[in-house]
């Protein structure tokens, strides 16, 4: 089993370090959700909802955001220039220190 390390910022201001499976197809809501922490993931994934928004703090190369995330944080609320939705980012090595925090509750 290969896992990295994530922390996450909850709206409370605390920070979870999370340890996340690269070897079983996650993304970041996913993992967040086998934690408990308070992130929705309203439409399973697919990116039609900002239930999951975060804002990523380190410096990390991430995946390109597609037209479908695009799109949803154009109308989502509390979005900043290093928004996400974390259905869109799949958990792989080298994502290993990524550092999010969870956007508010719309």
């Amino acid at each position: 089993m290969s896992d990295i390390n994530i922390k996450v910022t909850d709206r409370e201001g605390q920070v979870h370090e999370l340890l996340a499976p690269t070897d079983m197809a996650m993304n970041l809501m996913e993992v967040c959700k086998s934690y408990e922490l308070p992130v929705e993931g309203t439409c399973g994934g697919m990116a039609m909802c900002a239930s999951c928004q975060c804002y990523i703090i380190s410096d990390h190369q991430l995946p390109e955001m597609g037209i479908d995330e695009d799109m949803m944080l154009a109308e989502a609320f509390y979005v900043k220039d290093n928004s996400r939705l974390g259905c869109q980012i799949p958990i792989t090595k080298e994502l290993d220190g990524l550092e999010v925090e969870l956007a508010p509750e719309s």
